[in-house]
């Protein structure tokens, strides 16, 4: 079994630093976690790289909900994604829903354009508020780039969305379901080993990553405690 990747919510450099002495190996970079996590700066982007060797992904969100905006928003989303591209961002979380709640195609397919052909993204937990997940796995399951899910398995949190996480972990070889399961939302150290167990390697994490919430630092003995964690599997 390969060895689990472990990421962590980043707000700027000083979180970066201790992410990666704590052993993450790959951050979510955001802004507003009162708002769930929004686009970042490119001035913040920039300061992350200079304060880390770690991969970024970088939010592309302008709203506390999982539609692009409208096509002012989206305009403006890909102008951001743009600047955030020629700053040399390639990594990148984005996910929008329709009004039926299954994905936005034009949406992600403008933004998708906008990041270029070569970079990797992660669709969201939109997909935990999406009408049918299996639809929306279908949908996407040709678009260039994608790698990943972010999910709980549940709007409500991964306590209540484990059976569905264990149950798409053993779809990996069907359509849709290739991208890799990054468990996030309420993750918490009980839930590693029976995750591991079903294959599923990618672990995401916030506030478990600092002791005083969301007002203090990522903490470097915080994420160490996940790193060991996953490595051994309990």
């Amino acid at each position: 079994m390969s060895r689990p990747i472990l990421e962590v919510i980043a707000l700027g450099p000083e979180d970066a630093a201790a992410a990666q002495a704590g052993g993450a190996d790959r951050l979510e970079l955001v802004s507003d976690m009162a708002a769930d996590g929004l686009t970042p700066a490119r001035e913040t982007f920039a300061r992350v790289r200079s304060a880390c060797d770690l991969p970024v992904r970088v939010m592309l969100r302008a709203s506390n909900d999982f539609s692009a905006g409208g096509p002012a928003g989206l305009d403006a989303l890909c102008a951001t994604a743009a600047e955030l591209r020629a700053e040399g961002a390639s990594e990148y979380v984005l996910g929008f829903l329709d009004d039926d709640g299954l994905a936005d195609l034009a949406a992600v397919t403008a933004v998708v354009e906008a990041i270029g052909p070569q970079a990797r993204w992660t669709f969201h937990r939109a997909i935990d508020r999406a009408a049918d997940r299996d639809a929306l796995r279908k949908q996407l399951a040709d678009r260039p780039g994608l790698d990943t899910y972010l999910t709980a398995g549940s709007p409500s949190g991964v306590d209540d969305g484990l059976a569905t996480l264990l149950a798409e972990a053993a779809r990996g070889d069907d359509a849709g379901y290739e991208p890799r399961i990054l468990a996030g939302g309420g993750l918490a150290l009980k839930h590693v080993p029976v995750l591991r167990a079903a294959g599923i390697d990618g672990f995401h994490i916030g506030g478990a990553s600092r002791p005083a919430g969301w007002s203090g630092p990522v903490d470097a003995g915080a994420v160490r405690v996940w790193r060991e964690a996953l490595d051994s599997g309990a």
